[in-house]
């Protein structure tokens, strides 16, 4: 090879026959060689162009490992937004979705859509550049995503240059994601290596994909499916369907799911859903449901856009993955306010696409109510990322030794006794602070984001803050010193700094936010500020009587007894004196409904559902607040408005159904302008 008279040539004849190949096998799945063939030819190119440098180019298959790992992910403005999909959870939805589309495009007969499988994965935006990959970037909030190129290129599937002649630019879209065979024996190896094993194929392909070190990326088994098109800047008209576009995606060597399909109609739609939703389980990667689009491209530009989504997509979702499995002992947890939680030991069995070995029993009523006994066979449900639940018992598999399950007397932390209030059904430990689980918790929820926001205080340093009796108290953070810190496990002299400071800038917050993070049972976010916009200040709220408490909106006679109760324990009333001594300081307010009367989204009840741009959550929810509006955690009939943001939740759902008003970012600007704008949706 090294006496080729032409090395340049010869190089490139090697790259477009290796292309080819490529093409044929992650794209058609068809190979036309065996490896061995693939492998001499690869190793042809390797050593031409080492003895050739000056040959090499970016697109060369040699290439795709390149580069120092990246100190960090550089933010990508997306050229086309990254939309997110509306949800659909049931026949109706689809049905609805259906209704909605013909309406608007005034169709009587059915339409066409094209469906394909919803993959269980991460999204990314590949840009090419006269067909050359030019950059790659993760969803992120949909605007703006992080730079993984150098990642992006280690996957095989990945073309690093476009099949044909291009001119322009365009950005295609896609899922990548880890094939159940590659998961497993990605799992086996670090289950051999000592290492933490990936939770499911999902997890382990986000991972994968955002190594700082693309090595590491390369050495992972991804894969990826293109489904669309953002900007697109380059010669000729865009394909006038949907399935024209995938046909023209896979013209130029990229992979789409052959799973895809065009349906017509409603009932076809339902009928694809249900024959993917039999075969799911034998399908070589892991998806959660069904995408449907409006095949027409033209039809999609008359639908438009809500919310951030298309009015001409639905993502229809499988119903909860249910599995069998043996109870072996139910453990009891302390939380916060001292509530003890029955957890659920399971034998590990998967359910949904990942491991799971603990469910929650929430309260011993739940557990005489489904009669769940150790050693019993048990129905484990678990949607998406929500927590694991037990859902019955199959009674005919109870074995004679199984055993019910018992309150203990005494909390398994501290010993102190445990006590149910008659009527209610969470047991709780009556230790308080004394109690080293309850003091956890309580800290935890104290340095949380949305209470004083003591960023860097996290899980483990909280342990070992409590279990070495360095802090007892919140007020004990704000005596503590970097030196003491720096002695932590995984504290080092900076990071000691950095938590003094941000302790030291808890020391100025709003009332509001004390009153959420001392911890007052039955006192969330919304009550606190209730309270503190009645009550104007600490000392008025902590002097009011259990009658005054309930002349406050939406307390009743429960929150209005814990908030009486916790201003008038001794051991409270010396923490709070202990914390303004350690200098923590709020700005008092105006006292009385009134004030709240006045302000401008005063009687508005507002949801948020998604990721907004610029601001959390959590931080819009302040701002509203500041303005009167009631943020609710769940959609009503008394809601005023529902802000969607990327990625929305059921709570979208829901509002349409309730045909509750939806406001798009836009509309929330003007919110928190003090302006009530109409509906967006």
């Amino acid at each position: 090879m090294s006496a080729a008279r032409d090395p340049a040539r010869e190089a490139a004849r090697l790259r477009e026959q290796i292309a080819h190949h490529d093409y044929r096998y992650y794209v058609l799945d068809d190979p036309e060689i065996p490896d061995a063939e693939y492998d001499r030819m690869m190793q042809a190119l390797r050593e031409l162009e080492r003895e050739h440098p000056e040959i090499v180019t970016p697109d060369s298959p040699t290439q795709r490992v390149s580069g120092a790992p990246a100190a960090e992910f550089r933010p990508v403005v997306h050229g086309v937004p990254m939309l997110s999909l509306d949800n659909g959870f049931s026949e109706e939805d689809l049905r609805a979705f259906d209704r909605r589309v013909r309406e608007r495009l005034g169709h009587e007969g059915a339409v066409e859509y094209a469906a394909e499988p919803k993959l269980d994965g991460l999204a990314v935006s590949l840009t090419y550049e006269h067909g050359l990959l030019s950059a790659a970037a993760t969803r992120g909030d949909g605007t703006t995503g992080e730079d993984v190129t150098a990642n992006i290129r280690t996957i095989r599937a990945v073309p690093l240059r476009l099949a044909g002649r291009h001119r322009g630019r365009i950005e295609v879209r896609g899922e990548v994601f880890m094939p159940f065979a590659g998961f497993e024996k990605l799992n086996a190896r670090a289950q051999a290596r000592g290492d933490k094993i990936f939770v499911n194929p999902r997890n382990a392909a986000a991972g994968s994909l955002r190594q700082l070190d693309p090595r590491v990326t390369a050495e992972r088994p991804l894969d990826v499916f293109f489904y669309g098109v953002g900007l697109w800047e380059a010669e000729g008209a865009e394909p006038a369907s949907h399935a024209a576009l995938l046909e023209r995606l896979r013209g130029w060597g990229l992979r789409t799911c052959p799973e895809a399909r065009v349906v017509r109609g409603v009932e076809a739609c339902l009928a694809y859903f249900d024959a993917l939703g039999a075969r799911r389980t034998r399908l070589p990667y892991q998806i959660d449901g069904v995408v449907y689009k409006v095949n027409a491209r033209a039809d999609q530009e008359r639908l438009g856009f809500a919310a951030r989504a298309p009015r001409w997509a639905l993502a229809h979702k499988f119903p909860a993955d249910e599995a069998l499995a043996t109870l072996r002992d139910v453990e009891f947890q302390v939380g916060r306010t001292g509530v003890l939680t029955p957890v659920a030991r399971l034998e590990p069995v998967t359910v949904g696409g990942a491991t799971v070995s603990n469910a929650t029993l929430h309260n011993m009523d739940e557990i005489e109510r489904k009669d769940v006994r150790i050693g019993d066979t048990v129905v484990v449900r678990r949607a998406g990322d929500v927590i694991p639940e037990i859902v019955r018992v199959v009674p005919e598999r109870r074995p004679a030794q199984a055993r019910r399950v018992k309150l203990p007397g005494h909390c398994p932390v501290c010993g102190s006794p445990v006590v149910r209030v008659e009527g209610e059904a969470a047991a709780r430990c009556v230790g308080g602070f004394s109690c080293a689980a309850q003091r956890k918790e309580s800290l935890r929820h104290y340095a949380s984001r949305r209470a004083l926001d003591i960023e860097g205080l996290g899980d483990r340093l909280v342990e070992q803050l409590v279990d070495r009796e360095l802090v007892r108290a919140p007020s004990d953070l704000y005596a503590l010193e970097a030196e003491q810190l720096a002695e932590l496990e995984r504290m080092g002299e900076k990071s000691a700094a950095n938590l003094v400071e941000a302790i030291a800038a808890s020391r100025a917050t709003t009332l509001p936010r004390l009153l959420f993070g001392l911890g007052i049972p039955d006192v969330g976010e919304a009550t606190a500020q209730a309270l503190a916009d009645h009550f104007g200040g600490l000392d008025a709220l902590a002097a009011a009587s259990e009658a005054q408490l309930q002349e406050v909106p939406d307390i009743g006679p429960a929150i209005a007894a814990s908030v009486h109760g916790f201003f008038h324990t001794a051991a409270h009333r010396r923490e709070l004196a202990r914390l303004r001594a350690a200098g923590l300081t709020w700005p008092e307010q105006a006292a009385g409904a009134s004030r709240a009367a006045q302000r401008p989204l005063a009687g508005l009840t507002v949801v948020l559902t998604g990721t907004l741009e610029g601001q959390t959550r959590e931080e819009a929810s302040e701002r509203l607040r500041a303005l009167g509006a009631k943020v609710a955690g769940s959609v009503s009939k008394k809601t005023s408005y529902v802000v969607a943001g990327a990625e929305p939740g059921s709570k979208l759902d829901k509002a349409r159904a309730l045909d509750v008003p939806v406001l798009d970012e836009r509309a929330l600007a003007e919110l928190l302008a003090g302006r009530r704008p109409a509906s967006s949706s």
